[in-house]
């Protein structure tokens, strides 16, 4: 559905802050590490923006349950833990709950500065049609398709990997979201939407948050920089409805919100709409210092 009007460009980035929640906190960071309270797990993994001093003694990052020493190779490397961990641990944020784990790739499973956009989704969807359809798009282990499906969305989760789905299962069985309308789609991106645009299918939102480099599941190589461009595109065609909204992250250091935003207003034009854009940052508790983790820019109507 096109208006009249061309999308607007907001005037300057945005800086999303996520604060800590009750499931989730930066303790402290620095000396290339940050100390983080994940549910009842609090972990020390390397962060290399963290240049300052930490603010609290050593014997609070030491008393930590687990740390995360890196490897040469980009993200890889070992746990080494101070007590016991459980495999997996249970964490909330608003009406959602989830499932923490820790990965071979110094994840826990979800991406808590997140927690920003996840907002702006709630409260987007706080009054949607139950007949709203909402794509997420490396949708990894579900929060955000967790978020929409609670609102009354009905959601298209897609992701290359077998483990991420499945672990976006469990977590919609730990949300009580298991007979939610929530299609689970092991499939490559690319392939997916151009594959629902030949359908005629729409979707009223969008939300994607793809990888620098990945594989879909039966080989496909993806590159950020290189396949961006029109997957974008792709996205904005099956865009349709009364308000319709299209959120893209990225994780990518040479990716600026700016290109980003610059992406989404070729994707789009011609509609009415508002394209804002910035970065999303992790608040210390006590609301001392903050960490910009990743670029993002949406457009809406």
């Amino acid at each position: 559905m096109h208006g009249g009007a061309n999308t607007t460009l907001g005037p300057s980035p945005t800086l999303m802050r996520a604060a800590g929640w009750a499931d989730y906190a930066l303790v402290d960071s620095g000396e290339g590490r940050k100390l983080e309270r994940f549910g009842a797990v609090s972990v020390v993994r390397p962060e290399a923006q963290c240049l300052w001093r930490p603010t609290l003694p050593k014997e609070a990052w030491d008393s930590a349950d687990a740390l995360f020493e890196p490897s040469d190779e980009e993200e890889a490397g070992r746990w080494r833990f101070a007590r016991a961990v459980p495999s997996a641990w249970p964490m909330a944020w608003g009406r959602v709950s989830f499932l923490a784990r820790a990965t071979a790739f110094r994840h826990l499973g979800v991406f808590p500065e997140q927690a920003a956009n996840w907002g702006w989704l709630d409260e987007r969807l706080a009054t949607c049609d139950p007949e709203f359809k909402f794509l997420n798009l490396f949708g990894y282990t579900g929060v955000a398709s967790l978020v929409a499906a609670s609102r009354g969305a009905s959601v298209t989760h897609v992701d290359a990997s077998k483990k991420a789905v499945a672990w976006a299962k469990e977590n919609a069985s730990h949300s009580g979201l298991s007979q939610a309308p929530i299609r689970w789609i092991c499939e490559d991106a690319r392939k997916w939407v151009d594959r629902e645009g030949r359908r005629g299918e729409r979707y009223d939102g969008i939300i994607l948050d793809p990888p620098k480099h990945g594989r879909g599941p039966a080989g496909e190589v993806w590159r950020l920089y290189e396949d961006l461009p029109a997957l974008i595109a792709g996205c904005a065609a099956l865009l349709d409805g009364p308000a319709p909204f299209l959120l893209v992250n990225a994780y990518a250091e040479r990716l600026s919100s700016l290109a980003l935003a610059g992406l989404l207003g070729q994707a789009v034009a011609g509609r009415r709409g508002a394209i804002e854009y910035g970065e999303l940052a992790l608040v210390e508790e006590g609301d001392a210092r903050g960490l910009g983790l990743s670029t993002y820019a949406r457009w809406s109507v």
